[in-house]
């Protein structure tokens, strides 16, 4: 029996030892050899500490950013970005900061950026995902290697300009409930006063429920409703996420995300099942996203065997994604394009005048939206200054040089889209002020490479950044068309960056009918 103890006692001292060792290499031992590394050739950054790096003063300082309205001004990286804003003003264009045990080295130059988004792209990978973020943004935006190639290989023909044109109809509907709404909203008033970030919320869930969904947009809606809630679900979750274990714990809020989800992926399920079935009997489908999708789908398992193809499950992230990546980054263009263009009503005026000059009375068409020079400048110069994406990531999946450093794998890159946008050296002394005539001459023109990014770059450019342009000029010209907007004297200007750069506390406009 004595002898028995003293196995079980060693044996518990050889475990406790073990944890003790492997603690000390991932909470130690492992950053501090990350922080060496990084040091030695040149570099310089905030130092490690224990355990979770500089997460608490990141939070703290976004707390402090965000508890208050800024100045009506378009410098607004002290408010969305303070903590990195400090890491560079202490350590320079391209410093490293810690987040939980792996340093985060900060590219703030358009070369470093457009290497990390175009090269070696087995070398530069998006890092994992936690258990709330996969639930917000699966499929393409999270895949990697040859899964990742597949997707966007079967997805691509949705996306096409011949289908995009007959999406159009779809998005005119959208736009004719819009304005038939506000202009309810005036009735015989002078003017009304309302907050257009939720109008476009709703505004671009019915366009993704109708073209995504065709005939079933009615179900498309309920995704959109629910899809909307797990947003904000997810946000709140965010603040938790450095918790060990906290996405598993079985909080409220925690199983209600888990409820979200499979009633999302059953409604999904059920639909796409409905669809099979039809295209097995030879019935057409439709020509929206869900349509086109699994049209190619089914070729490409015809074609090449059904390792070629999605599964089901494959196919239900994609629809996921589709809303999240088809109607948030949308809805927050058009809101910060009416908040900019009722800060600076020389350039609404120019682009209203283009609009009566390229339609007059008669229905926008593809044609004509191409053709919009200025009202194209005013939308690329809003996403220049408030980019719906503020940061992407990458994560070294082995060991990478870039420029004169040689970077060990488990380093993280932040690529700062926000800096990069507002870079004085790319953009000039007036980087902070709202100047469309920038891109006069077209996006080449304007910067260089890695400078403007509204969506990303490289091979994993935005799949629907044709779709989303599109649909937020229409949008546009249709309310130029039909009103006059200025702030409202409750507007209180607090862009914040949470998923989507948004205005924290709504955006207040007044509007008049022309």
């Amino acid at each position: 029996m004595e002898i028995s103890l003293q196995y079980i006692g060693l044996a518990f001292l050889v475990v406790s030892l073990s944890w003790f060792i492997a603690l000390l290499e991932k909470f130690w031992l492992r950053p501090k050899r990350f922080e060496h590394a990084l040091r030695a050739q040149g570099l310089t950054g905030t130092p490690y500490k224990l355990p979770f790096g500089d997460v608490l003063q990141f939070i703290e300082l976004r707390k402090m950013a965000y508890a208050k309205p800024m100045p009506l001004s378009h410098d607004i990286i002290p408010r969305v970005a303070p903590y990195f804003q400090q890491v560079m003003n202490q350590h320079g264009k391209k410093a490293f900061a810690w987040f939980e045990q792996e340093p985060t080295v900060i590219l703030n130059d358009p070369e470093s950026v457009w290497h990390v988004l175009t090269k070696q792209q087995n070398k530069f990978v998006k890092p994992e995902q936690d258990t709330s973020q996969k639930l917000l943004l699966p499929g393409l935006f999270a895949h990697q290697g040859e899964k990742w190639k597949k997707h966007r290989r079967i997805i691509n023909p949705a996306f096409h300009l011949e289908k995009l044109k007959l999406m159009l109809p779809a998005f005119s509907t959208c736009c004719e409930e819009l304005i038939s709404k506000w202009n309810k909203l005036i009735d015989s008033k002078e003017f009304s006063e309302l907050d257009v970030a939720p109008e476009f919320k709703a505004f671009t869930g019915d366009v993704i429920s109708r073209t995504a969904f065709g005939s079933s947009f009615e179900e498309g809606r309920r995704i959109f409703q629910l899809q909307e809630e797990l947003v904000m679900l997810v946000i709140e979750a965010s603040i938790n996420s450095y918790i060990p274990f906290y996405n598993h714990l079985p909080t409220k809020k925690n199983k209600r995300m888990k409820d979200i989800n499979w009633e999302v992926e059953t409604i999904l399920r059920d639909m796409i099942e409905q669809r099979e079935k039809a295209m097995v009997n030879g019935e057409a489908t439709s020509n929206d996203l869900l349509g086109i999708l699994l049209e190619t789908n089914i070729r490409e398992s015809q074609e090449g065997g059904i390792k070629n193809a999605m599964t089901t499950e494959d196919v239900i992230d994609e629809c996921k994604l589709f809303y999240i990546a088809g109607h948030e980054t949308t809805t927050a263009s058009l809101t910060w394009a009416l908040v900019l263009l009722s800060m600076h009503p020389e350039w609404q005026e120019r682009a209203r005048e283009e609009v009566l000059n390229q339609f007059g009375g008669s229905k926008p068409d593809y044609d004509g939206l191409s053709q919009l020079k200025i009202v194209t400048m005013v939308m690329h110069e809003v996403m220049r200054l408030y980019p719906p994406v503020n940061f992407m990531e990458r994560r070294a999946a082995a060991e990478v040089k870039l420029g004169e450093v040689t970077y060990p794998p488990g380093v993280h890159f932040l690529l700062p889209y926000i800096f990069l946008h507002r870079n004085p050296e790319t953009w000039g002394p007036n980087a902070n002020e709202f100047n469309p005539e920038r891109f006069a001459q077209g996006i080449a023109k304007a910067s260089v490479q890695g400078a403007y990014l509204p969506f990303s770059g490289g091979p994993r450019v935005c799949i629907g950044q044709n779709f989303s342009m599109l649909e937020a000029k229409l949008c546009l010209v249709r309310i130029l068309r039909h009103f006059r907007f200025e702030l409202s004297p409750a507007y209180a200007h607090a862009p914040y960056n949470f998923v989507i750069m948004q205005p924290q506390y709504g955006a207040q406009i007044i509007i008049r009918r022309c």
